[in-house]
């Protein structure tokens, strides 16, 4: 048996989380998160449009959070952002995202999007 790839494991992860569900309209979304900053900079989803895969910059955010209320998460939303990257694979997505989150010292946080609500 051969040993367990903790790097394949983690990108397939990854990847299985930038699904799509016709059926319900559910997508979902991976943000890597800056804990120091307490903000999300990055967002990746699939784009039920085109088929694509979008990871996207965060250019700016939420001014505050209120960690009183229960709906919020527990860092600053991007209101605005930027196209980094559109992919076909999401193995590559996947690559990309990872490669992020190892340069900047980001974390996930993983949200399941309703298609015609939140895209």
């Amino acid at each position: 048996m051969p040993a367990f790839d903790l790097e394949n494991f983690v990108h397939r992860l990854i990847a299985e989380t930038l699904f799509y569900d016709a059926e319900y309209g559910l997508v979902g979304s991976l943000s890597l998160i800056d804990v120091e900053a307490n903000r999300e900079m990055y967002i990746a989803s699939f784009m039920p449009d085109d088929g694509t895969l979008l990871i996207e910059e965060a250019t700016e955010w939420e001014s505050d959070v209120d960690l009183e209320d229960e709906t919020d998460v527990a860092y600053r939303l991007a209101v605005e952002s930027t196209e980094y990257g559109t992919y076909e694979i999401p193995e590559v997505a996947s690559g990309a995202l990872l490669a992020l989150a190892e340069e900047h010292d980001l974390l996930p946080s993983f949200t399941v999007l309703f298609e015609d609500e939140e895209l």
